[in-house]
């Protein structure tokens, strides 16, 4: 009988959440590397080049991929031969690794977790409590599968109740478009067929565990129905011509995963969740031997890419940024701004809203100034601002108007693409939508001079701060016009992938 030790349970816990949060699985960057190779849009190479250098940054240096380090999923296999050496509950030891991963103050991680999804909505502060599955096998040893699961992907989880004679190619092909580029692709799909609702959406998120193999099963051919099916959805969603981080191109997913199980005959119940740019998760395997030891990868598994900024991107000085100046810039263009920026997130937004709406004086004056959706990672030694990338903007769509109206703001900077309400308000006021990369959040960062908090500091990593910058790479995604790239890149691209007959070959 194996005996497995509290404090080898949680060193495991504690070592990979750290060890994920700044290795990318050698698997996706040589599919991303595979990707870039054969890209042939300009926007998404450059996009894949921002994300190739920054997982590279990110090994070299230790920090976050991203600066949403995750809600922790943890899946383990417990042996029914295993003895486990503690008192606690195994959620309450797993909980443990999880805050010492998290709060560990060489490489601190963004605590993104609320105690209560309704009403308080209070940060946890360490980023407890983990999504725990367990399931008991035959053996004597524990595995366990971890990942950390940004929001902005699993926001875009989906799930449907088919007819049995509905088709799933079909559905996924509907739903995949409707999801936006929210969840920063290029990344993986998880799909999860069969047995109930929740049953679907637990398999749907736990093949987003495996290793990526498109380029092998091509290569060597389906050995099933499923694989099959793997494949002709791989190559009808990047068809699609979506694109990395929605900007047309012909890499939107870099795999197709598919998990199935029984089902009742009235039903086929799907569920669909995408895994995002910064994939993380890693696999360990307990045996009562001492904790889990993770081996660094080789710089050399790198793609040899390094971003550079396009000599034809414009500089921006955001200190003197005018509607005037804003009113030249065309759809995709590329920025490099420098000088103040204001941040704020969905919190700030509706701290704002209600003040406003009570008559009360904003504590920041946003008058011709530019809104960075963003919550960082906290600095770590000599650091301004830990990892800074943009998160999702359609959550600040319902404020958009507002902010446009009644504060003086004329941009904001975000990731992926705006909703039709943000975009008219946009070009009802002559504004302009800045797209920075989501995946790319210590490269991001490196542009980042100062920092300092200006409001509602009790929020956290929502607070208002104000960060001075030096060549922010961004691109222009909705003009002060109302023309979005998230709209005609795609379109653009679609078409010529069908016209040129662009073949979809694996990653």
């Amino acid at each position: 009988m194996s005996t497995i030790r509290q404090d080898d349970l949680v060193a495991s816990v504690a070592d990979a959440l750290q060890f994920i949060s700044y290795y990318h699985p050698r698997d996706y960057i040589q599919a991303l590397g595979r990707a870039y190779d054969r890209e042939q849009s300009p926007a998404a190479k450059d996009a894949i080049a921002q994300i190739l250098t920054n997982s590279r940054l990110c090994a070299e240096g230790r920090r976050p991929i991203c600066q949403d380090t995750g809600i922790v999923n943890v899946f383990l296999k417990v042996g029914m031969g295993v003895r486990f050496d503690f008192d606690n509950s195994l959620e309450d030891v797993i909980n443990e690794g999880v805050r010492r991963a998290y709060l560990d103050p060489d490489n601190k991680l963004r605590a993104s977790v609320l105690d209560d999804p309704q009403f308080a909505r209070r940060n946890t502060k360490d980023n407890t409590p983990a999504v725990i599955s367990v399931q008991l096998v035959p053996g004597g040893k524990v595995e366990v599968d971890i990942a950390a699961k940004g929001g902005g992907s699993e926001a875009k989880a989906k799930f449907a109740m088919l007819n049995p004679s509905d088709s799933v190619v079909d559905w996924v092909l509907n739903t995949v478009p409707a999801m936006g580029a929210g969840w920063c692709p290029p990344g993986m799909l998880g799909i999860g067929i069969g047995g109930t609702a929740e049953k679907a959406m637990l398999m749907a998120k736990q093949s987003l565990m495996e290793t990526i193999d498109m380029s092998e099963i091509k290569a060597r051919g389906p050995r099933d129905k499923y694989e099959e099916l793997r494949i002709e959805l791989y190559d009808k969603v990047n068809a699609l011509g979506i694109g990395a981080q929605g900007l047309g191109g012909l890499s939107t997913v870099l795999d197709v995963k598919i998990h199935h199980y029984p089902t009742h005959a009235a039903n086929k119940p799907i569920a669909m969740i995408p895994n995002c740019a910064a994939t993380r998760h890693a696999h360990f395997v307990l045996d009562g031997s001492g904790a889990a030891q993770f081996e660094a990868p080789s710089l050399n598994d790198w793609p040899k890419v390094t971003w550079t900024a396009d000599a034809n991107s414009t500089p921006v000085n955001l200190d003197s940024l005018s509607k005037n100046e804003i009113a030249g810039w065309k759809p995709g263009q590329r920025l490099l701004l420098s000088g103040k920026l204001l941040t704020g997130r969905d919190a700030a937004h509706k701290r704002i809203q209600d003040m406003l709406a009570q008559g009360e004086k904003l504590p920041v004056d946003f008058t011709n100034r530019v809104i960075y959706y963003v919550g960082p990672v906290d600095p770590v030694r000599d650091e301004v601002v830990g990892p800074a990338g943009p998160t999702t903007s359609t959550r600040m769509d319902k404020f958009t108007g507002m902010m446009l109206a009644q504060t003086g703001l004329i941009a904001m900077i975000g990731k992926a693409e705006r909703g039709p309400s943000a975009i008219e308000a946009i070009r009802k006021h002559k504004a302009a939508y800045l797209m920075a990369v989501g995946g790319a959040a210590y490269l991001v960062a490196k542009a980042i001079r100062k920092s300092r908090v200006l409001a509602f500091a009790d929020l956290g990593m929502e607070a208002i701060h104000e960060f001075e910058v030096k060549d922010m790479p961004v691109t222009v995604a909705v003009d002060a016009n109302g023309t979005s790239v998230h709209n005609t890149g795609p379109a653009e691209w679609s078409k010529k992938i069908i016209e040129l007959k662009i073949p979809v070959t694996a990653a």
